[in-house]
C-alpha cells in the first residue's frame, strides 16, 4: 500500500515544521539497551548487525535503507516491466542503548545522543515482554518507566542545547557593543523552551507560531522537535492474539505526553516470517488478519518525515523519487539530477490514480489525455505525493538536453 496520511495533531503539524527540509531524511532507532533495536533494524534493512544479550552491543550507529512499501509503484513496474526498477528508500540509523543518566554521560552518553541529534525521525522501541533469557538494563519489565526514562533524558540534553545557544546569543550581542540586541521572539521562545523542558515536556508538544519555528530551525538542534512513532515489541504469542497488559497504559502515557503514533510488532513473529520458507503458510497458521507489521512501520516513518514519492515510468525504467511535502516542480526535477532543476520549463503531470482509472492496462498515457486528466505544469507547480511526471528540460551547460 502506499504511505499513509493521517490526520495530524498539532503535534505531528509542528514536527513536519522542525527539523531540515530534504529529500535524504532518517529515522534512528532509538530504546533503552536490549528492547529490540538492532533485531528489529535487522529486519528493516535485511542487515546482520550484531544484536547480542547485553547493554551497548551496538556502540557505532549503523545505516541502511530500506524499500518503501507502495502498491503503486508495484502496479507501474507490473504494466510497463522496464528492464531497471528502483522503489523509494527510507534511511534508517540503528543508534546504541540509552540508559537513565546519559545526559550526564552515563552510559554512551553524549555520543548517543549526538547520534540521535543526527538524524531527523525517531523509531522509539519498548520491550513490552517478560524473558528471563533477555537482560533488562533495570533488572525488570516497565515500560513506563523506560518511557519516561528516555523521555527525560532527550529533554535534559534539549535543555543544555537551549542553555548554549542562549549563551552563544548573548555573547554575540555583547560582542557588538550595543549594535544588536537579543529579539523578542528569541527571548518569549526560549523562556517557553525553559520551562516546557524542565518540565520534560517535548519542543514539538508545543504550540509554536512560523517566526518561533523558524529561530528554533535555525538557531538550536533539538532533539525533541524530532517526530516520533513509538514500537511496542511485544512475544509472538500477543502480537497474533492482538493483546498486552501494557498496551492500554502506553497508549495513555503518549497521548499525555505530546501524543504520536503507536504500532505494536513483533521481534519473535518477525523473525519467525522472515526465515518461513511458505510465507503464506506461515501466516495462515497464525491466524486470520495476522500479517507483519514491518511495512506499517517503514511506511509510517516515511510519511512522518513528511517524505512523498513521485514516479517516472516508462520502457527503460519506473522509479520512485522521494521529495519532502510540499516541493515545487523545479525541486522534484533536481532530485532526478541537479541541473534538471535549474534548466526546468515545464512538468506533464498525471495523478496515478487517474492513470490507473484511464489507462485501460496499457502503457500509455493517451487515455489519461482524452479524460482531460493530464496537465502541463509550471514552476509554481507543489508535486502532489504519486504524481507520475515528465520534465521538459532546457538547455544545459554546453548545449547539451
Amino acid at each position: 500500500m502506499p504511505p499513509k496520511k493521517s490526520s495530524k495533531s498539532l503535534e505531528e503539524e509542528n514536527a513536519a515544521k522542525f527539523g531540515r527540509v530534504k529529500a535524504n531524511l532518517r529515522m534512528g532507532v532509538v530504546g533503552l539497551p536490549n528492547v529490540g533495536k538492532s533485531s528489529l533494524f535487522n529486519l528493516l534493512t535485511n542487515q546482520n548487525v550484531d544484536a547480542a544479550n547485553f547493554p551497548f552491543c551496538t556502540i557505532d550507529p549503523n545505516e541502511a535503507r530500506c524499500a518503501v512499501p507502495d502498491a503503486r509503484y508495484e502496479f507501474l513496474c507490473d504494466l510497463w516491466k522496464p528492464p531497471s526498477t528502483q522503489p523509494a528508500y527510507l534511511m534508517v540509523t540503528d543508534i546504541a542503548g540509552l540508559i537513565k543518566g546519559a545526559s550526564e554521560g552515563a552510559g554512551l552518553g553524549n555520543a548517543f545522543l549526538s547520534h540521535i541529534q543526527a538524524v531527523d525521525g525517531i523509531f522509539h522501541c519498548i520491550r513490552i515482554f517478560e524473558d528471563d533469557d533477555v537482560i533488562h538494563v533495570d533488572d525488570s519489565i516497565d515500560p513506563i518507566r523506560d518511557l519516561e526514562t528516555i523521555q527525560g533524558e532527550l529533554c535534559k540534553k534539549d535543555l543544555d542545547i537551549l542553555k548554549k545557544a542562549v549563551a552563544a546569543e548573548e555573547m554575540a550581542v555583547k560582542k557588538s557593543g550595543g549594535k544588536f540586541k537579543l529579539s523578542p521572539t528569541f527571548l518569549g521562545a526560549t523562556e517557553k523552551l525553559k520551562d516546557m523542558l524542565e518540565k520534560n515536556i517535548p519542543v514539538r508538544s508545543g504550540d509554536w507560531s512560523t517566526p518561533e519555528i523558524e529561530l528554533i530551525n535555525e538557531k538550536m538542534r533539538f532533539i525533541t522537535t524530532k517526530p516520533i512513532v513509538y514500537l511496542a515489541n511485544m512475544t509472538k504469542a500477543d502480537y497474533i492474539r492482538k493483546k498486552n497488559k501494557w498496551l492500554a497504559k502506553i497508549h495513555a502515557w503518549i497521548q499525555s505526553h505530546g501524543g504520536g503514533v503507536l504500532i505494536p510488532f513483533s521481534v519473535e513473529f518477525e523473525q519467525g516470517y522472515d526465515q518461513a520458507a511458505d510465507k503464506e503458510a506461515f501466516l495462515k497458521e497464525a491466524g486470520e488478519g495476522v500479517t507483519s507489521a514491518l511495512p506499517k512501520i517503514i511506511t509510517t516513518g516515511y510519511s512522518q518525515l513528511n517524505l512523498v514519492n513521485f514516479f517516472t515510468a516508462g520502457d527503460k525504467e519506473v522509479r520512485a523519487w522521494t521529495v519532502y511535502g510540499g516541493a515545487l516542480a523545479p525541486d522534484a526535477a533536481s532530485v532526478i539530477h541537479t541541473d534538471f532543476g535549474k534548466a526546468f520549463i515545464k512538468a506533464e503531470v498525471a495523478a496515478f490514480e487517474d492513470f490507473k482509472e484511464h489507462c485501460g492496462g496499457q502503457k500509455s498515457m493517451a487515455g489519461v489525455k482524452a479524460a482531460g486528466k493530464y496537465r502541463i505544469e509550471g514552476k509554481s507547480y507543489v508535486v502532489k505525493d504519486g504524481d507520475i511526471c515528465f520534465f521538459q528540460i532546457g538547455t544545459i551547460g554546453g548545449g547539451k538536453k
